[in-house]
């Protein structure tokens, strides 16, 4: 089977007139032009959803202006059948890998069908009274962030039962770089499905645009449709003003342990903290900017890890813990990161835990299940300089960098 079965369509309606960026990567937001994500660029769109029975794979990031995309498409009169949901659930509240059941949207009165309980991607009755499905969440951008894998299930279903796939794009607030260990296919799971890098600079319209390309499709699925045909689509909405040199501020929280930017920014880098004994901040108000544990020196920075909404039940709670705390202003955090992964916090947190055997939990399965590799728990343990460890990744980057280039929408950050 071939994939001549379907057709990607991308609308590039004065795409690169409008989304040359005049200003290069660090200088402040402000100063950039006006970004618009697809979601709010109706016009080209929404004559594709008229007198169309729809669905929706929404949360709390499918805003329209100021206004959820479900009640947006409500008010032009689009017939929307069902609403499909991520982890973290259609309001975005839930703990990480909390399961989420189904239930009805308040506010509509329309089936909200959870894609993070009993199932991951929608059965042929879900889709049966559907003629096609839209999708709308914001990503950012690291591999372990589960909407792209989300995506991925979702087109799957779409894909066997025939049903048109359209992709409102969004900017990625990680897009502008390519960085970190590239996941080995031992090591796919939820949270790494694919062989890609932790931060992999692509949109998610551009990465389903990749997976399709690239035919990493589960071939079961493929053999399901026997005759070969299907009427599935693909269709991308592309953002208006973006470039992957673009610094995209995000108006919400993408998830509940990502409250601001400064979490959302270092989240590459210390998300790796969930592997460990360390807590990565969750149950306070910056997770994923401090991190630390009660053996750790009493010299460090100081913090007590309590239960607060979307951390129930957070690693070492109700201990007070010290290590560090990276948080600050935007543009202080941005320069931190300086574009990379930076492994010496891990490095650092690593040299001074008093014992090493117990540093990675679980023997260290949760850990390698994050960096998509066994070679980076060896290397910390090892003491290797994050130098020799950065030099490990660059041949696997280099060859997914070429592939990526063949799916960029946007102008590139090189």
């Amino acid at each position: 089977m071939t994939f001549r079965i379907f057709f990607i369509s991308v609308f590039f309606l004065q795409h690169f007139i409008s989304c040359a960026q005049k200003k290069p990567l660090g200088h402040s937001v402000s100063g950039l032009s006006k970004i618009i994500p697809a979601a709010e660029r109706l016009d080209l769109y929404l004559p594709m959803l008229i007198n169309k029975r729809v669905a929706i794979f929404a949360n709390n990031t499918s805003m329209v202006g100021s206004t959820h995309l479900v009640d947006t498409l409500l008010k032009k009169g689009v017939q929307i059948k069902k609403i499909f949901a991520p982890e973290h659930g259609f309001r975005g509240t839930a703990d990480a890998g909390e399961k989420v059941g189904n239930m009805k949207d308040p506010g509509t009165g329309i089936d909200i069908i959870s894609l993070y309980g009993k199932k991951r991607k929608p059965s042929k009755a879900d889709l049966e009274d559907v003629d096609l499905i839209v999708f709308d969440i914001q990503d950012v951008g690291a591999r372990f962030f589960t909407y792209i894998s989300s995506l991925e299930e979702l087109s799957e279903s779409a894909f066997e039962f025939g049903k048109p796939l359209i992709v409102l794009d969004r900017p990625n607030p990680n897009g502008f770089y390519v960085d970190g260990p590239v996941l080995k296919q031992a090591y796919r799971s939820f949270v790494g499905s694919q062989q890609i890098p932790v931060v992999y600079g692509m949109t998610i319209g551009e990465y389903i645009s990749m997976y399709f390309g690239e035919k990493w499709m589960d071939s079961t699925v493929q053999n399901k449709i026997p005759s070969g045909k299907t009427s599935f689509s693909l269709k991308i909405i592309p953002c208006d003003g973006y470039t992957h040199k673009s610094r995209y501020l995000l108006p919400f929280k993408p998830s509940p342990n990502l409250p601001d930017m400064a979490s959302v920014y270092l989240y590459p880098s210390t998300c790796f903290f969930e592997g460990t004994a360390l807590s990565e901040g969750r149950g306070t108000d910056r997770p994923f900017q401090v991190f630390g544990h009660p053996s750790l020196p009493d010299s460090l920075y100081t913090f007590t890890v309590k239960s607060l909404p979307g951390a129930k039940s957070p690693k070492l709670l109700d201990s007070t813990c010290h290590g560090w705390d990276l948080g600050g202003p935007v543009d202080s955090v941005f320069a931190k990161v300086n574009g990379q992964i930076q492994l010496k916090w891990l490095i650092t947190a690593y040299d001074l835990f008093p014992r090493k055997d117990s540093f990675f939990i679980n023997k260290g399965a949760n850990f390698n299940r994050l960096a998509g590799t066994e070679e980076l728990k060896a290397q910390i343990v090892r003491q290797d300089s994050e130098e020799s460890i950065r030099g490990s990744w660059q041949p696997a980057l280099e060859k997914f960098k070429a592939i990526r280039k063949k799916y960029l929408l946007y102008p590139d950050f090189e």
